[in-house]
């Protein structure tokens, strides 16, 4: 049987025309659906199947170290977000 594991990750949403786009923080998977709700389930979906696909490849550990995540414990911990900001710049081009 296939080991579990449980792993969290900082999910931001937002619109682009008419679909909205989530992305799983630090692991950097991305997925989209006609509202915010079925784009969180098709970005769970594919960080499930992003997961599943580099444990058989052999590089769960090292793309969730690459990730920030540490081993303590028996589990993965996450990061630890200090702030999500949005900023402003003006640049001359």
């Amino acid at each position: 049987m296939a080991k579990k594991i449980n792993i969290e990750y900082t999910v931001q949403i937002w619109k682009e025309g008419n679909q909205f786009i989530a992305h799983a923080m630090p692991l950097d998977v991305m997925s989209s659906g006609p509202t915010p709700e079925k784009a969180r389930e098709a970005l769970d979906e594919a960080v499930s199947l992003f997961l599943e696909t580099a444990a058989d490849m052999g590089t769960l550990d090292e793309i969730l170290q690459e990730a920030g995540y540490e081993f303590k414990q028996e589990n993965w911990i996450s990061p630890s977000w200090v702030a999500i900001e949005r900023h402003y710049l003006t640049v001359g081009i």
